[in-house]
């Protein structure tokens, strides 16, 4: 398993490689504060937020800096933190919250045919090569050709979601924007009412705009992202059931059960325990 690692003052990016036999060997908390680049081969097996992936071609997973992951199989994890890389002026879509890690879909991956799995290697490849060089100009040589992977990835996944077309590119900007707002505000903003207000729309309007292109609705979106969280929360913290509704903006604890048990089909404690005594849970 070959690990590169860089550190630039506040900045870091790092190349890990491994196969079936040293997958299993990766503690993925030690990646937890790093947004993460996973490509894996053909054959392997991953899960993020309890989405369940089996692999019949090459493909890159976009994984974001605290999200819950595991893998299994062959390929490279590429990681950094924000300092290292996050573009929010002037190209949004490739930024640190770019569509590729935040869209109403839910989607994180990218599916590599024969020819852009080639690109994604050699690209790798290049990140691997600089990390091994001692250049004054490595970090920025590194940094461009991570670009290039995001560009190339988020054109990709906008060609296979139907989104490609210029005529819808404002459409594609304002599902992001919304899924940046329910990403910041799920906490505290719980109605689709308080996200139509950050856009200055109406909520029929909001709901309109999202169906074009989302089966699910904005209160969908906002009730799963909270739910998500609450998963999260009970598979990798001892907070109480109490304590989690209270994180998540919630002051009625009774409230809070109703609402996991209607969204997730299981209550808290039921959730946390299935997943304690190894049962399969989504």
């Amino acid at each position: 398993m070959e690990h590169l690692l860089k550190h630039f003052f506040f900045k870091t990016v790092g190349c890990l490689d491994f196969d079936a036999s040293t997958a299993g060997s990766i503690k993925y908390e030690d990646y937890n504060r790093f947004i993460k680049i996973l490509f894996l081969e053909a054959g392997a097996e991953v899960m993020v937020d309890f989405h369940e992936y089996t692999l019949e071609q090459d493909a890159l997973f976009f994984i974001k800096d605290g999200q819950w992951y595991k893998f299994s199989g062959k390929g490279t994890l590429l990681y950094y933190n924000r300092d290292f890389y996050c573009v929010q002026i002037h190209d949004t879509e490739v930024a640190c919250d770019g569509l590729l890690y935040n869209n109403v879909y839910d989607i994180p991956v990218v599916f590599l045919d024969e020819q852009s799995s080639h690109q994604a290697r050699h690209l790798l490849q290049e990140i691997k090569n600089e990390l091994t060089a001692e250049d004054s100009n490595m970090e920025e040589m590194v940094r461009i050709f991570l670009k290039q992977l995001i560009i190339r990835s988020t054109r990709m996944w906008k060609k296979a979601h139907e989104l490609a077309d210029n005529n819808v590119a404002q459409e594609v900007e304002f599902i992001r924007r919304f899924s940046q707002l329910v990403e910041a505000h799920y906490t505290t903003h719980h109605n689709v009412a308080d996200y139509a207000d950050m856009l200055n729309i109406t909520p029929k309007a909001l709901s309109k705009r999202i169906s074009r292109h989302s089966p699910k609705s904005p209160n969908d979106i906002i009730k799963e992202r909270i739910i998500l969280e609450a998963k999260r929360l009970l598979i990798h913290t001892t907070l109480s059931v109490k304590e989690i509704g209270y994180k998540l903006g919630y002051e009625d604890p009774a409230y809070f059960v109703r609402l996991f048990t209607n969204q997730a089909d299981t209550s808290p404690l039921l959730f946390r325990k299935k997943y304690v005594e190894g049962e399969k849970v989504q």
